[in-house]
């Protein structure tokens, strides 16, 4: 009986099988040099939104041109916990700040979480999230709206 209301998956030639689960298409993009990560397209309960879905599509194309900005983003986030660490201000972190000198060696410590695309204060957002090992507590979102990076938040969208 509760097959009813369950939605039907749906299969994209680009981006595989998605399923809807807790209000999001779920399935799987592959991301250079971050390996298959978890995807998280907006839509209603038949079929993903077909711009959400687009953008998705892009993502993988995207990537490797948003990894400066994204780099540089994450570099200013790190920033205030290896000044903080050298200060002593730290409060006994399981593992010290790693030494990162600029934007070009963060990606040795981070890896992409997930990928969600879904609409945020009315504009739809590309959100790639990343775990940093200087911030156990934060999973960091790069907000991408029309191409462009438009933010880099500690509260992302639910994988």
């Amino acid at each position: 009986m509760f097959g009813l209301f369950k939605s039907p998956r749906v299969h994209d030639g680009q981006l595989g099988e998605l399923s809807r689960s807790r209000g999001l298409w779920r399935g799987t993009i592959a991301l250079e040099s971050s390996g298959t990560v978890p995807l998280a397209v907006s839509g209603g309960r038949t079929k993903p939104d077909a711009q959400a879905l687009a953008l998705a599509r892009q993502v993988t194309a995207h990537f490797p041109s948003w990894r400066p900005a994204i780099a540089a983003a994450l570099f200013e986030h790190y920033a205030p916990y290896a000044d903080a660490q050298e200060a002593g201000e730290l409060e006994s972190p399981d593992e010290p700040v790693p030494p990162i000198d600029g934007p070009d060696q963060v990606w040795e410590y981070v890896q992409v979480s997930h990928v969600a695309v879904t609409p945020l204060s009315g504009l739809l957002t590309t959100e790639i999230a990343f775990n940093a090992a200087w911030d156990e507590e934060h999973t960091l979102g790069a907000r991408f709206q029309a191409g462009r990076l438009v933010e880099l938040c500690g509260s992302v969208i639910s994988p």
